[in-house]
């Protein structure tokens, strides 16, 4: 009798670009004038994203042929630490309301966000510079700022900075767990064999 071998999935760290969906056009409605993953790599039949990015924001996006693994990580409290470009220069008082909790909209009822890592990035990060350009300093100053949860609400991070009053520019996640975006470009793709964000 011949044993079956296991299926040898692979996984892919991914940087999205700024104006991509997070999904294959296979699983998409409505495709005309929408830039899909599978248009930045040659993926294999199969994968998936790990949880996903909206079409404005940016970083790593980990990408899987492995159902399970990727529900095990979906439904676990994991770490995502993203890096936020917010209208103004940012208050003490609001980094530390965003730290405590903060009261956003979701599927039309209120959700109070969890207790979260916030502090204001001194040094702006050296990113790529955006596709669509931002907004420039005649239009008033900016501030970056790091928030860092382990919960995934639609458009979370955005709305918590809009609840505080200091709108989003751009959000770049530069960490899911002990994974970082480190100098990973636009639209740039790496094979790996194992994916641990433990």
């Amino acid at each position: 009798m011949e044993i079956s071998k296991p299926t040898q999935h692979v996984h892919f760290l991914l940087h999205k670009p700024y104006g991509y969906l997070s999904q294959f056009i296979s699983n998409a409605k409505h495709q005309r004038n929408k830039k899909f993953l599978g248009e930045l790599y040659e993926f294999p039949e199969g994968v998936m994203p790990i949880g996903r990015l909206d079409k404005n924001s940016e970083g790593l996006l980990l990408l899987t042929t492995d159902g399970f693994l990727s529900n095990t990580i979906c439904s676990t409290p994991i770490e995502k630490e993203y890096y936020v470009q917010v209208d103004g220069e940012i208050t003490d008082a609001a980094i530390l309301q965003l730290q405590q909790s903060v009261t956003i909209g979701f599927e039309g009822i209120t959700y109070q966000t969890q207790a979260c890592h916030v502090h204001k990035l001194e040094i702006s990060p050296d990113f790529a510079e955006r596709t669509k350009k931002i907004r420039d300093s005649r239009h008033g100053p900016t501030s970056w700022i790091s928030i860092t949860i382990n919960e995934g609400k639609f458009r979370q991070v955005r709305k918590m900075t809009s609840a505080v009053g200091f709108p989003t520019l751009r959000l770049v996640r530069v960490r899911i767990g002990h994974i970082y975006l480190n100098k990973m470009q636009p639209g740039e793709v790496i094979k790996i064999d194992e994916l641990n964000v433990d």
